[in-house]
Order: C-alpha cells, then sequence, then structure tokens
C-alpha cells in the first residue's frame, strides 16, 4: 500500500477516489436507508454491516448500495489527511445537518 508519510496515511485508490482502509463514511454518519444486512439503516457512529475487515464497502459497484452511499466521494475538505480526521469531520457533518 503506498503511503504520503506517517502523518497523511494511504493514498486514495486510483479506482475509488478513497483513502484505503479508512471507511469513516461507512461508520461516522447514520444512513436512513436500508442496507443488505441493516433494513432499518445504520446509526451514527455505527460500523455498516456491509464494511469488510479491510474496511471496505462490500457493495461497491452492487446495485443494491444505498444512493446515499453512492453520493459520499473522497473529498479532501470531508476526509482530512488521515482516517481520524476524517471520522471526526464527517460526525461533526452529522451532527451540523
Amino acid at each position: 500500500m503506498a503511503r504520503r508519510d506517517q502523518d497523511q496515511g494511504p493514498r486514495p485508490s486510483a479506482d475509488t477516489g478513497c483513502r484505503a482502509g479508512c471507511g469513516a463514511c461507512c461508520i461516522a454518519p447514520s444512513i436512513s436507508s436500508p442496507i443488505p444486512g441493516m433494513p432499518d439503516g445504520k446509526p451514527q457512529g455505527v460500523r455498516c454491516a456491509q464494511l469488510d475487515v479491510d474496511n471496505l464497502c462490500r457493495l461497491f459497484g452492487d446495485p443494491r448500495r444505498p444512493a446515499v452511499c453512492l453520493a459520499f466521494d473522497y473529498d479532501p475538505e470531508l476526509c482530512g489527511n488521515n482516517r481520524d480526521q476524517a471520522m471526526a469531520l464527517i460526525a461533526a457533518l452529522e451532527v451540523n445537518t
């Protein structure tokens, strides 16, 4: 896995734009729409049932992936320089919306 440096963490992957192994957008926000394995959605701070052990979405590219998940894109302002920043920034966005 390519690394920029210890503070910034892994580079976003070329195919998804996401930081490999992050998974913050699959944990920090609440999701009200049904997700396979979570028919009532998921609360803020709860790990999505479709997040694998490497913090990658099992539904990436799958038509069952919720529209709200499709809308999440890697954004340096939202994702910060590392996973901890992403978790904090997304959680703050959740509280403020």
